[in-house]
């Protein structure tokens, strides 16, 4: 058996064989020819000639690792950014052999977020993931970790020690943010707000973050306001859109709409529509070319931005440095809170 500090992704890169023939090899599984066997073992002799320092290893000798990067897909100009990001850091690293690969899926879908990191993590030499809370996820990101291959959440946050690194927003701020916000635009009135969310089961925990903060404001600061509708959007502006004009009809009064995810553009119409840009306070998250807009016309008041294609950026960094550093190394820079209205947009 090899030394604990000699990781299954190592042997695997070594030997040019997958994660989990290594893993099958290592504990005597059969099912992997006698050719394939002598050739990881062949590695793991040769990693432990090297004190286990595959990583800088491979990297001496020009193997280039492969990075992968599972996030929602869909109508969503945030992901779309992050995508940007990851393709731009590709571009940036492709000189220090790295390829990075964006695999997109649907959306708040724990089974095809778990099948992905179990598929993608038997090639890959480190995965960027946009987690969901949930058992099966959790266990996919265990097993991926468990088996050497470095693994770091990205934008949404896993209650698992079992990962790289966190590299996102401290989400609990930015949603105290903008609670803090509301309570000040709305100067002492009195009434109830509306607050839209990605889905009601909060699976993604930056959204559940969010709501918890705005929420522990208001209560705090400004208590004769509070959230009594809460309605799914599946970060789609058209989903937006329809619930938006549905809660409006049905609660004329609403003084404000908070917006944790995506489909702010969709919150934004259905106000445009009846006329009400004036007067109800609108919140969401992400400077984008139509967040920007709709910061100038006066329909949407504050923007929370957490620079998502930094993010995607850092946690190539991250991947990068736990091959070439070793993964006490590793230290990720924390994206900030930005808070931006109609007078200071860059």
């Amino acid at each position: 058996m090899p030394k604990p500090k000699i990781r299954h992704a190592d042997i695997a890169r070594e030997a040019d064989a997958s994660i989990a023939t290594v893993d099958r090899v290592l504990n005597g599984r059969a099912g992997v020819s006698s050719h394939t066997s002598q050739r990881i073992w062949d590695a793991v002799h040769r990693l432990e000639g090297q004190g286990g320092q595959g990583g800088k290893t491979s990297r001496a000798r020009k193997t280039r690792l492969q990075f992968d990067y599972i996030l929602p897909g869909g109508p969503n100009t945030f992901w779309e950014q992050v995508v940007n990001g990851a393709e731009a850091a590709g571009q940036a690293m492709a000189e220090d052999g790295v390829d990075i690969q964006c695999h997109l899926i649907e959306g708040f879908n724990s089974q095809a977020l778990a099948d992905t990191i179990h598929k993608v993590s038997a090639h890959s030499d480190g995965i960027a993931v946009v987690a969901l809370e949930n058992p099966m996820v959790r266990e996919a990101v265990n097993a991926c970790f468990d088996a050497g291959v470095p693994i770091v959440t990205v934008v949404s946050n896993l209650s698992t020690p079992k990962k790289t690194a966190y590299v996102g927003l401290n989400n609990r701020a930015a949603g105290r943010t903008a609670g803090y916000l509301m309570g000040r635009f709305l100067a002492g009135q009195k009434g109830e707000i509306a607050l839209f969310e990605g889905s009601l089961d909060l699976s993604y925990r930056d959204h559940q973050e969010r709501d918890i903060g705005f929420r522990d404001v208001l209560r705090e600061l400004f208590p004769d306001i509070s959230v009594t509708i809460k309605h799914p959007t599946h970060d789609n502006h058209t989903e937006a859109y329809l619930a938006t004009k549905a809660v409006l009809e049905q609660h004329p009064d609403v003084l404000g709409i908070y917006n944790v995810g995506g489909g702010i553009r969709g919150n934004a119409r259905a106000i445009q529509e009846i006329g009400k840009s004036a007067d109800i306070v609108l919140i969401g998250h992400e400077l984008t070319d139509y967040s920007r807009k709709l910061l100038i016309d006066g329909t949407l008041d504050a923007v929370i931005d957490q620079d998502p294609e930094f993010q995607a950026r850092e946690a190539a960094r991250v991947l990068l440095e736990h091959h070439t550093k070793g993964p006490d190394s590793i230290n990720p820079r924390m994206p900030r809170i930005g808070v931006f209205i109609r007078e200071n947009m860059p």
